[in-house]
């Protein structure tokens, strides 16, 4: 498997500084600031972009899951919500999975089982496995 890589740089201070992060693909390049990740500044931020791994990855990971037990989904859609917290520093304590999936013929427990192993198999979940990890999934058939 190829090495995906993304770079960043920063110019100036914490507070007054500002970046720019892009990836090797060329498919996303962006400014960054102290406002932008601490408050509701213009461009991205470290957490939106994993927020965007996470959410992308999850869906791959259900898609694959569901297909390899039989059952081939229409569709699976993911947000992913990454909360940033102050109270100790700067902590990624919590990511939320909100995901909605549409896979005809199959039960509510086996799919429960199914996107749940997802959640924890995803390799982004394995890398992130330090912040609490919730999942608030639908069936939609």
């Amino acid at each position: 498997m190829p090495v995906r890589s993304a770079n960043a740089v920063w110019k100036g201070d914490l507070k007054q500084g500002s970046g720019n992060v892009k990836v090797e693909s060329g498919a996303f390049d962006s400014q960054y600031s102290f406002v932008s990740r601490f408050d509701t500044g213009k461009g991205t931020n470290p957490e939106e972009l994993i927020a965007a791994a996470h959410a992308g990855c999850y869906s791959m990971a259900l898609s694959n899951e569901l297909d390899k037990a039989g059952h081939k989904p229409t569709s699976v859609s993911t947000k992913a919500e990454v909360t940033l917290d102050m109270s100790d520093g700067p902590n990624i304590t919590t990511i939320k999975l909100i995901s909605e999936a549409v896979v005809p013929g199959i039960d509510k427990d086996k799919f429960m089982q199914i996107a749940n192993g997802a959640k924890d198999g995803c390799p982004i979940s394995k890398v992130l496995a330090g912040a609490e990890i919730k999942l608030d999934i639908k069936l939609t058939s």
